[in-house]
C-alpha cells in the first residue's frame, strides 16, 4: 500500500468482469484530474489558499459546535489537491510533472503541520461531545494527532517539531526520487541470456546497445526473472550487485538523517525513542511487544534458514559436480537455485505459468472473484487518464445498483514510474459528505502474462484497493486503509490466498475459457513450491523488521548497522552493497512498522479460517465486507477482528505457515 505522506499524517492524526471494450458513459463520477507541470503548480497554490481560508474560518469559531463536520471539510479539501499530485509525482510519464509535484508536497506537509499545531483547533477538538461511537473514535484520533504533531509542547519545542516534520518530508522526497529515477543499467551479453525464457529475451530486444548487448534496468519485471533463470553466475552477480546499490550512497546519508531527526522528535515528547513515539498509537502499543513477537519469529525460523541454505548449497554443488565443502552459496545464487529446486522437485516453472494467467484475463479474474465474494459489480469506462495504458472502472452494489466508487489500473512499467507494486488511496470516502472513494493500483507487470507469484501480488494490492473502494466510513479521516500500520496489510495478505486454492481458481474458466487450466495436482504442487524456502523468506522478513526497530530505537549509522546484522546471517554480507539505500519502506511510512507485515499476516491467516468451508461463500464475504472493509479506521482493528471471528484472534496459523506446517 502506498499512502501519500501528507495523507498518512492527517489520516493517522485523525486516524461480471468488464469487457475489453469500454463503452463511454456520461454518468457523473469523481475522477482524477490529468495535469501538466504548470497545472500542478497552479492547482497546488490554489489548494493551499483555499485550505488556509478554511482553517482561518475554523479558528475564528469557539466551542465544539460543528467542529467534526468542519474537520471533515478541511481534510477533503486538502486531500483532493495533494493526493492526486502525489500520485502524479509517482506515475506520470512526463518528468516535468513528476518534478513539479515535489515542491507542492513539501508545502502541503508544512500546511498540515501548521494545521495540527493550531491551539485553537485543538481546544475545539477537546470540547467535542461525541454523539456516537464513530464521533468518539474521531475525537480520540484527532486529539492524539494534535498531540503527536506538538500542539501541547512548549513554543520552542513546538517550533522545532515543525522544523523536523518539514525536513523529514524534504528528505523523503529526495530518497524516493533517487530510487525511482536510478539510471543504472547492467550490460548483459547474448550468451549471458542462456536460461532465460524466449519471451523474456524477445521483450528486451529494444534495450540492446550499439555492441549488441542488452542494457537492463533495475525494474522488478526485468530483474526478478533474470535472477531466477539466468545460468551465468557471473551475470547474476553483476546484476544483483547493481540492484543492491540502487538509490546510491546519497540515500545512506539521508536515511541516517531521517532516523536522527525521528529520535530528536521523540525526545521533544520526553519519549526514549521513535519506536516509543510511534508504537503507542499502534495495535502493539509498545516496543516490548514487537520485540517479543520478533523473538518468537526468529526462534521459529533460525534453524529452518540454516537448513534451507545448506540444501541450496548442496544443489549447487551437485550441479557443478564438486564437493559441498568446495562450493559457496552466494546471495545472487539464492533465487536461481530455489527456482531450480522448484522446477525439479515440484515440476513448477514460474515462467511457463504466464500462459495460464494472461495479464488482461488475470485482471478479469480478480474482478470476477471480488464480485462473487463481496456483492459488487465492476464496469470499465473510458475516462481521461495520464497514460494510454491506464484503465478505469466503476464499482456498484450488485443488489441495489448504487454507485459506490471507482478505481484505476496502471499495470505496466515505463521510465520514471514508481517501480514496485502499490495501491494509492487517492480519494477517501465520507458518507456524511456523500463522497465516494477512488483508489489506484500501480504495478509493473509483464504485458503478456503473470507468473503465480505475480498473481499473488495482484490480489494482494487489489486487497488494498477493495479496502479503499468498499469503505463506508462516516468521516474522511477514517476512510479505507486509514488504519494502524500493523493492521493495514491484513486484508491484502488474506486476499492472496484465493489464488492458491482450486475452488476460486475455477473462476478463471469463466473469464478465459481458452486459457489452460491448472489441475488439482498442479495447484497442490504450486502450493508446495510456494512453501519451499520459508526459513529463508521469514528470516529475511525478521531481519528487515529487526533492522527497522533497531534504528527506530537507537539510531546509528544505517550502513554499519545493516552490515553488522546481515553479517550475522548464514549467507553473510557482501562488501560494496548498500541495501538500506533503497529500503523505501522505513524511509517513509513503515518506520517502526515493518514488523506490521508479519503482525498483519497473523490476523490475515486467522481471519481466513472463516472461509475454510467455502472460499466463495457470499454470506461470509458480505459479512467480511461489512465488518472489516467497510469500517476503515472508524472501529479499532482488534474489535473488528473479534467481531468477524466471533472470538479472540490466534497466531497458530501464522506460526504454522512460517515453519511450513500449515
Amino acid at each position: 500500500m502506498k499512502p501519500h505522506p501528507l495523507a498518512a499524517a492527517i489520516l493517522a492524526a485523525a486516524a461480471t468482469a468488464a469487457s475489453a471494450s469500454a463503452p463511454a458513459d456520461p454518468a457523473p463520477r469523481p475522477l482524477i484530474a490529468t495535469y501538466d507541470a504548470a497545472a500542478v503548480t497552479q492547482r497546488c497554490e490554489e489548494g493551499i489558499a483555499h485550505a488556509k481560508a478554511l482553517i482561518a474560518a475554523m479558528e475564528a469559531k469557539k466551542g465544539d459546535a460543528g467542529f467534526l463536520d468542519e474537520w471533515n471539510r478541511i481534510q477533503v479539501a486538502m486531500e483532493d489537491v495533494v493526493n492526486p499530485i502525489y500520485l502524479m509525482g509517482s506515475v506520470h510519464p512526463d518528468k516535468a510533472v513528476r518534478d513539479a509535484a515535489d515542491p507542492c508536497l513539501t508545502k502541503y506537509t508544512t500546511l498540515s503541520t501548521e494545521l495540527m499545531q493550531s491551539e485553537k483547533l485543538f481546544a475545539r477538538a477537546k470540547a467535542v461531545k461525541p454523539g456516537n461511537a464513530h464521533q468518539a473514535k474521531l475525537k480520540k484520533d484527532l486529539i492524539e494527532g494534535f498531540e503527536d504533531t506538538g500542539v501541547a509542547l512548549p513554543p520552542e519545542k513546538r517550533k522545532r517539531a515543525k522544523e523536523i516534520f518539514d525536513r523529514l518530508e524534504e528528505i523523503r522526497q529526495a530518497y524516493d526520487k533517487a530510487v525511482r529515477e536510478d539510471p543504472a543499467k547492467v550490460v548483459i551479453t547474448p550468451a549471458e541470456m542462456e536460461g532465460m525464457p524466449e519471451a523474456y529475451v524477445k521483450a528486451q530486444e529494444g534495450k540492446k546497445n550499439a555492441e549488441g548487448n542488452y542494457a537492463l534496468g533495475l525494474d522488478y519485471p526485468t530483474w526478478v526473472p533474470f535472477m531466477a533463470n539466468a545460468r551465468s553466475e557471473e551475470a547474476r552477480k553483476r546484476y544483483w550487485l547493481a540492484k543492491q546499490r540502487e538509490g546510491g550512497a546519497g540515500n545512506l546519508g539521508r536515511l541516517d538523517e531521517i532516523f536522527r531527526l525521528r529520535k530528536e522528535l521523540a525526545g521533544l515528547y520526553g519519549l526514549p525513542s521513535f519506536a516509543h513515539y510511534t508504537l503507542r498509537r499502534r495495535m502493539v502499543e509498545k516496543p516490548e511487544t514487537v520485540a517479543k513477537f520478533l523473538g518468537d519469529v526468529k526462534a521459529a525460523v533460525t534453524e529452518l534458514e540454516k537448513k534451507d541454505v545448506a540444501e541450496l548449497r548442496a544443489e549447487k554443488a551437485k550441479s557443478l559436480g564438486r564437493p559441498v565443502a568446495e562450493v559457496a552459496l552466494n546471495r545472487w545464487d539464492v533465487a536461481y537455485w530455489q527456482e531450480q529446486v522448484r522446477k525439479t522437485r515440484y515440476a513448477i516453472d514460474q515462467e511457463k505459468l504466464r500462459k495460464y494467467f494472461p495479464t488482461g484475463k488475470a485482471v478479469d479474474f480478480t474482478l470476477e472473484l471480488s464480485q462473487a465474494l463481496y456483492g459488487v459489480k465492476f464496469a470499465e469506462r473510458k475516462v481521461p487518464v495520464w497514460h494510454p495504458d491506464v484503465r478505469y472502472f466503476d464499482v456498484t452494489d450488485a443488489k441495489t445498483g448504487a454507485f459506490l466508487s471507482g478505481f484505476y489500473l496502471d499495470l505496466f512499467p515505463r521510465e520514471g514510474k514508481y517501480n514496485h507494486a502499490a495501491a494509492f488511496p487517492v480519494r477517501g470516502v465520507s458518507t456524511l459528505a456523500k463522497r465516494t472513494p477512488i483508489s489506484v493500483l500501480v504495478t509493473n507487470f509483464d504485458r503478456q502474462g503473470l507468473d503465480h507469484r505475480e498473481m499473488e501480488t495482484l490480489l494482494h494490492e487489489f486487497g488494498h484497493v477493495l479496502h479503499g473502494v468498499l469503505s463506508r466510513t462516516a468521516y474522511n479521516s477514517h476512510a479505507g486503509t486509514s488504519t494502524p500500520r500493523d493492521f493495514v496489510e491484513a486484508p491484502s495478505q488474506m486476499f492472496e490466498e484465493w489464488v492458491r486454492r482450486e475452488q476460486p481458481l475455477s473462476l478463471f474458466a469463466k473469464v478465459c475459457p481458452e486459457c489452460p487450466r491448472l489441475t488439482k495436482e498442479e495447484i497442490a504442487r504450486l502450493e508446495a513450491a510456494r512453501r519451499y524456502g520459508q526459513g529463508l523468506r521469514y528470516a529475511r522478513q525478521w531481519l528487515y523488521a529487526a533492522y527497522d526497530m533497531a534504528l527506530s530505537t537507537d539510531p546509528q549509522p544505517s550502513m554499519a548497522l545493516w552490515k553488522k546484522m546481515e553479517s550475522a546471517t548464514p549467507l553473510g554480507h557482501v562488501e560494496g552493497t548498500m541495501f538500506p539505500a533503497s529500503f523505501s519502506h522505513i524511509a517513509a511510512h513503515y518506520a517502526s512498522g515493518y514488523y506490521g507485515y508479519m503482525w498483519s499476516e497473523v490476523l490475515a491467516l486467522d481471519m481466513l479460517s472463516k472461509f475454510r468451508k467455502d472460499m466463495l461463500d457470499p454470506k461470509v464475504g458480505h459479512f467480511y465486507r461489512d465488518t472489516i472493509l467497510a469500517q476503515g479506521g472508524q472501529v479499532e482493528p482488534a474489535a473488528m477482528v473479534r467481531k468477524f471471528l466471533g472470538r479472540e484472534p490466534s497466531s497458530k496459523a501464522f506460526f504454522a505457515e512460517i515453519t511450513g506446517k500449515r
